[in-house]
């Protein structure tokens, strides 16, 4: 493979606010600077080398949505043409072209807002455990992967490092407030409603994404990224059969891989082999394609 891949970025002029496990991001007082790395997380483990392009894609696609659910919530984007952003970046415009945000700064609530619209993944697991997710009674006779009878609203805690821990609604009310939480739960619900309906009619079925939301002074506003193959499972519709796991678009081809391993799943993670790479790349620019027709 040819294309380089962008493990790190060093943007020396420019504070780092904070390394994720797939996003560098920089801080300019009012303002951060989003780059998406072509680095990739299975299992809250980053791996040791990346999708060539990824970060691009994870770009494309959050712009993309952020555009097409503005009329359900605001949210941080400014831009992402390099032509907009200070004079300071200049010098690496390369780096960061399609593969940066400048957006706004706001204060993230501590919570990952999980949505989910099929039953599949860490939801599988604990139904299969307690006939329910995040204290949501789920009916009995599911399959992995059935279509839920309704779609639920299941958060966890959010971590940087180490794994995220699915919680109640009861407990996210009482770490933000319970107006607050049934905002987002609200605002979650309606943004994959609507995305899920729109992916579905071009052949992609969304099972799952997570949200993540900030507080602009008192307002509410979704960050971070927006139904990418990273935060969302995206499954061919045309190949759907409940009952088993299902082909996909994200990094659950890499997830599926990584489970035939001799590996415990904490770091540091195994080098992906190339025939893994070029597939998961090819995955990713398909999911791409297919939504926004770029």
């Amino acid at each position: 493979m040819s294309t380089p891949v962008i493990i790190n970025t060093d943007i020396k002029e420019v504070p780092l606010f904070r390394r994720g496990k797939v996003r560098d991001v920089y801080d300019l007082g009012d303002s951060l600077l989003i780059v998406s790395t072509d680095r990739i997380s299975c299992f809250d483990v980053i791996l040791p080398n990346g999708i060539p392009d990824k970060g691009k894609v994870l770009t494309s696609i959050s712009r993309f949505w952020f555009d097409f659910t503005r009329d359900i919530i605001e949210n941080h984007f400014i831009s992402d043409d390099v032509k907009d952003y200070p004079a300071m970046l200049k010098p690496y415009e390369t780096v960061l072209k399609g593969r940066s945000m400048l957006v706004r700064k706001s204060r993230p609530l501590p919570v990952e807002c999980i949505v989910r619209g099929y039953l599949s993944g860490s939801g599988w697991k604990e139904y299969q455990k307690t006939q329910a997710i995040c204290g949501i009674t789920l009916p009995k006779g599911l399959r992995e992967s059935d279509k839920l009878p309704e779609i639920i609203f299941t958060p966890s805690t959010k971590a940087d490092v180490g794994h995220d821990v699915n919680v109640t609604q009861d407990y996210i009310e009482r770490q933000i407030g319970a107006e607050v939480a049934r905002r987002i739960k609200e605002v979650s619900i309606a943004l994959y409603k609507k995305a899920s309906i729109f992916a579905e009619e071009r052949g992609i079925i969304i099972a799952d994404t997570k949200f993540e939301f900030g507080k602009l002074g008192d307002k509410l506003i979704l960050i971070d990224e927006a139904l990418t193959p990273d935060s969302s499972r995206f499954w061919p519709k045309d190949e759907y059969v409940p009952g088993k796991p299902q082909a996909s678009f994200d990094k659950q081809f890499v997830r599926d891989y990584l489970e035939t391993l001799d590996w415990n799943k904490t770091p540091p993670g195994p080098v992906l082999p190339d025939r893994i790479v070029d597939k998961t790349r090819e995955k990713y620019l398909q999911a791409l394609n297919i939504l926004t027709r770029r």
